[in-house]
């Protein structure tokens, strides 16, 4: 990991203002591997440096990895004057200054959409993630409507199998979208109004138009999964977790 200034590291995680951290410093209550350290600008490693305030040593965490199962009416953003965000529903210690100006969330959820919604500090990743190139599978549980009948089901899978073109939106244009798998729930039954479906892309409300496309409407929505990763169905809506290594692993591939 690349070095960073002692005092950028200690003001990032909250010791106030970088003359307040020289204030720190020239106190003597800074120690970098059992030693005192004076200098603001020693370069220091926060992935292998062992650095101690007033005895107590940091834990600092330049890579953080969060799996939110985001419940509805909250947005996908930093701040909103209207309604809650996602970032509110984490707790102080993802509030530090560090955090606060690098934890972002991978991709969106819409407001009215729940499930899987990602926060990371890893840049790269998140590059990975949602660049077109990647192709990153995302599933999604949907409930329509109009309850579906086998004729069109039948009809439905194979649109979607065949890669719909989808009505415009907004300021979006009207676009093909690619090859999509559709899965019926409830199949032994004469209709059915749920089903999972994974795409490959990441077009702006493009689950919603999928199915206004095929003439129907989506009223539930919730992300079940990106690639290999799968929301912890543990997690009620609005809790959260750190992902385990294996998941973090799952992600890059």
């Amino acid at each position: 990991m690349s070095k960073e200034r002692l005092d950028k590291i200690l003001a990032h995680e909250g010791f106030g203002s970088r003359q307040d951290v020289r204030s720190l410093l020239h106190s003597g209550a800074v120690e970098v591997n059992n030693e005192v350290v004076t200098d603001p600008a020693l370069k220091v490693d926060s992935g292998s440096d062992v650095i101690a305030v007033d005895g107590e040593a940091l834990s600092l965490r330049r890579f953080v990895y969060i799996m939110l199962n985001k419940p509805r009416d909250y947005v996908s953003a930093n701040k909103d004057g209207l309604h809650g965000t996602v970032f509110d529903l984490l707790d102080e210690s993802y509030h530090t200054p560090y955090l606060e100006e690098h934890l972002h969330i991978i991709g969106r959820l819409d407001i009215d959409t729940e499930g899987l919604l990602l926060f990371t500090t890893d840049g790269e990743l998140t590059h990975f993630i949602t660049s077109p190139k990647t192709h990153r599978s995302k599933t999604y549980l949907v409930h329509l409507k109009i309850p579906a009948g086998k004729i069109e089901q039948t009809e439905y899978t194979a649109r979607c199998a065949q890669g719909i073109h989808i009505p415009p939106e907004g300021n979006e244009a009207e676009a093909d979208c690619k090859p999509a798998e559709l899965i019926w729930l409830d199949a032994d039954k004469s209709e059915s109004g749920s089903c999972r479906l994974t795409i490959y892309e990441g077009k702006y409300h493009e689950v919603k138009r999928i199915f206004a496309a095929l003439g129907n409407e989506v009223v539930y929505l919730k992300r079940l999964s990106i690639g290999e990763l799968q929301l912890d169905p543990s997690l009620e809506p609005g809790e959260y977790r750190e992902l385990t290594d294996e998941e973090i692993q799952k992600l890059k591939q």
